[in-house]
């Protein structure tokens, strides 16, 4: 039946454990799914409106070379904080420094940070700013500034577009599925509950004065930021001047990724984890940063 078809179903089988990490100082609570023993860290930040459940499916297959952490940004999934609608892009840099630092403490590991969508803006700035001292990688799923620009004008009609109710977790599945932004089944099942509480969790429509902020600039910082890059596209009509010419420069690796829609990382799991575990593994990224044979970690330069 078609209950049965979208029912949900449950991370345990995918992430090993959740856990809320308490910023120091304030009432800001960030949700965190982890998954691995060993490795560098392969920090994942998801788009507006998605959950850190959103890179479950792939946490399952990196886990075996590395450790995942998913965390639910501001305004999302089960996290809560002091302002759910403060989400101008320095304040989500902050909320990742943040929630690295309680994590870590002074001594973080090698962390890859990947991130989708919006959370590909995230990534990026905070790779730009040099807020991760122990930064050793960065990927960013399907955002290109001069695409998402250009379709800022629309996010408001997309957004009331969307149906805003839903009388059950199982219907909110199928609508997902259904109307195509999501187009593995497996993944929905676990990624949607993380994202609707019987209406959509995240109030992006109240969000739209930092849109702007996300996205402007962003070709730039992502060529400035001084750590080996990975661009995934789920369509090759996304690169913009500044990108074309940078790639050509060989500045950064990208993958077009066929047959998926904007959400790679659920959408074709298997496929994206392969990638992030090849990129991790060409740029020798180890747990204690890049690793050459014979020579040991070069000490961080103290700033």
């Amino acid at each position: 039946t078609s209950s049965e078809k979208y029912s949900p179903l449950d991370w345990k089988g995918y992430f090993d454990q959740e856990d809320d990490v308490c910023i120091p100082d304030s009432n800001d609570v960030f949700h965190v799914y982890t998954a691995g023993k060993e490795g560098p860290v392969v920090f994942c930040l998801h788009g507006g409106g998605y959950s850190g459940l959103s890179f479950a499916l792939s946490a399952r297959i990196i886990k075996e070379k590395a450790r995942v952490v998913a965390m639910d940004q501001r305004g999302h999934g089960k996290s809560s904080t002091e302002n759910e609608i403060d989400m101008s892009i320095e304040t989500l840099c902050k909320d990742v420094e943040a929630v690295v630092k309680t994590l870590y403490g002074d001594a973080p590991p090698a962390i890859v940070l990947v991130g989708h969508s919006m959370g590909g803006s995230v990534a990026v700035h905070v790779a730009a700013k040099k807020l991760l001292p122990t930064l050793a990688g960065l990927v960013v799923v399907d955002v290109v500034e001069g695409t998402a620009m250009a379709s800022l004008m629309h996010m408001q009609k997309i957004l009331s577009n969307r149906m805003q109710y839903f009388p059950s977790l199982e219907k909110a599945i199928e609508w997902n599925v259904r109307s195509g932004s999501l187009r593995n089944i497996d993944s929905a099942r676990i990624s949607i509950p993380g994202t609707v509480n019987y209406r959509h969790r995240a109030r992006l429509e109240e969000t739209e004065q930092y849109w702007r902020g996300w996205y402007e600039g962003l070709s730039d910082k992502f060529l400035s930021s001084p750590v080996p890059k990975l661009l995934l596209l789920a369509g090759t009509d996304r690169l913009d001047r500044a990108l074309t010419i940078g790639q050509m420069q060989g500045k950064f690796q990208m993958v077009v990724v066929r047959h998926t829609g904007h959400a790679i990382q659920e959408d074709v799991p298997d496929e994206f984890a392969a990638l992030v575990l090849n990129f991790v593994s060409r740029n020798r990224i180890g747990p204690r940063g890049v690793e050459i044979p014979g020579i040991g970690r070069p000490s961080q330069p103290h700033t």
